[in-house]
């Protein structure tokens, strides 16, 4: 399918890991469409950005955790550039907290960005992915929810469920020619880790057999490959992208 015209679609994609797996699939598809949440001024420089690589780009406004909100910003994508064949489902939130603490709102609502927002995209896509033969829906889901993480139980727990998902879709859609995976990255450095203190930041290091914080650019390079062609033969798979955290 290398030949064909492809239109892929990143949630999150204004900053951070979304952003840099926006400009990676620059490479492997000629139409990149992004949702964001808030940020408006980040998300016109990653379409400058992705405009720079020789893609046709475009940003929208949508909170994934609305059914409504996604069908129409979708839509929105069709009309411009045509069908999706590639989904990125990479939004996300954190409301940490000892579960002791936490709010049911704070766990609803983390689950309802997190892992509803996911079934909402795909939901959305899914008849374009099945109709055209070829497509790639990857889960940016996290090592939270392969090992659990103090204070996250709303994230460990959505990010847990972005793997069921994933591999319930990758059966669905399989004979179709669409692969579904995941990514769980490590600790990387974000805008979130920025404001981390150095203290907290040494101590994470050392939980990381590679001995330093992953990168946006970590993230992008295997989303990039799980999204291209030469990953035709993987489907259902959940790749760390850690240091070696978790294993």
């Amino acid at each position: 399918m290398t030949n064909m015209s492809k239109t892929a679609l990143v949630t999150g994609g204004s900053r951070g890991i979304g952003r840099a797996i926006a400009l990676a699939l620059a490479e492997v598809a000629d139409k990149v469409a992004i949702f964001y949440a808030g940020n408006q001024a980040a998300a016109e420089d990653t379409v400058k950005a992705l405009e720079a690589r020789g893609a046709q780009a475009l940003a929208i406004q949508c909170d994934v955790s609305d059914e409504t909100a996604v069908k129409a910003a979708v839509n929105q994508v069709r009309e411009a550039f045509g069908p999706v064949h590639i989904l990125v489902n990479n939004a996300g939130i954190t409301k940490d907290g000892l579960t002791l603490r936490m709010s049911a709102a704070d766990f609803e609502k983390v689950v309802s960005v997190n892992l509803n927002g996911a079934f909402h995209m795909i939901s959305a896509c899914y008849r374009d992915l099945m109709k055209a033969g070829w497509g790639r829906i990857l889960n940016i889901s996290s090592v939270s929810g392969l090992m659990g993480n103090p204070g996250q139980a709303n994230y460990a727990a959505a990010k847990a469920g972005m793997i069921g998902l994933t591999k319930t879709i990758a059966r669905e859609l399989a004979s179709r020619g669409v692969t579904v995976n995941a990514i769980c990255p490590g600790f990387i450095e974000t805008d979130m880790t920025a404001s981390m203190n150095q203290e907290t930041l040494d101590q994470a290091v050392k939980n990381v057999p590679l001995g330093r914080l992953g990168t946006a650019q970590d993230i992008a390079s295997a989303a990039g490959f799980l999204c291209s062609d030469q990953a035709n033969y993987i489907t259902g798979a959940v790749l760390q992208v850690d240091g070696g955290m978790y294993m």
